[in-house]
């Protein structure tokens, strides 16, 4: 087992069989110790964390896999915090997308001459660069065509998978009382066919109950209990 990448909440390993290995950390995105999943750093460490985003992820890749469907998710231990999944072959150096049901984060923060807090989006879809340095800065379609990210196609095969992929959440979600303001998903090629990549936990999204935030911890022994 190879260590080939050290990210912020996630170390990734190269397993024997081509497969890979994915370690799930204790740290957490956000800003001044206050977690916020679109941060592009690490503020603050919750004690178990890794352990309940990957309970998490098999649960929502679990769920979708059964849904038909595909993703990159082979297997989990929830005692190393280790997830087994195939290999894909990200979108340029790596891209984000962001499915949006209400207007919260960097979109009110981008746009709030023009919408209010938490209003309704109907789940909008944005794309953005993976590039902690830029800001994680948003793409258009056609930028991405032109530096040969993605194709036009690929990229709209994308949208209509991030707003069902969304959507099958959002309803699990609402089955304990929450709602899904917003998540972010990774997209990867195998074999020519698109996977949903990466993970599914707190960490990605924003959930609220009865109008307030609920942090990665509670949202999961909310959802998993």
């Amino acid at each position: 087992m190879k260590l080939i990448y050290t990210g912020k909440t996630k170390n990734v390993y190269a397993l024997e069989d081509g497969n890979y290995l994915l370690k799930f950390k204790d740290d957490a995105t956000g800003k001044d110790g206050v977690f916020d999943p679109g941060e592009n750093s690490v503020a603050l460490t919750i004690d178990g964390l890794g352990k309940e985003c990957l309970a998490l992820s098999q649960h929502f890749f679990t769920l979708l896999g059964n849904a038909g469907i595909a993703t990159h998710f082979i297997s989990a231990n929830l005692e190393d915090s280790t997830m087994i999944v195939k290999p894909v072959k990200m979108f340029g150096k790596g891209i984000e997308v962001v499915c949006r049901f209400r207007a919260v984060g960097s979109f009110l923060r981008r746009y709030s001459d023009y919408i209010e807090e938490a209003a309704a989006l109907d789940s909008l879809v944005e794309f953005t660069l993976k590039n902690d340095d830029k800001g994680d800065p948003p793409i258009t379609k056609e930028s991405m065509a032109v530096l040969g990210i993605m194709t036009e196609n690929q990229y709209d095969d994308i949208v209509v998978l991030t707003k069902k992929i969304g959507r099958i959440i959002a309803d699990d979600l609402q089955k304990k009382g929450l709602e899904l303001y917003d998540i972010k998903f990774e997209f990867g090629v195998a074999h020519g066919q698109i996977l949903l990549a990466d993970e599914i936990s707190g960490g990605c999204m924003r959930a609220y109950k009865d109008g307030v935030w609920i942090q990665p911890m509670d949202l999961n022994q909310l959802l998993l209990s």
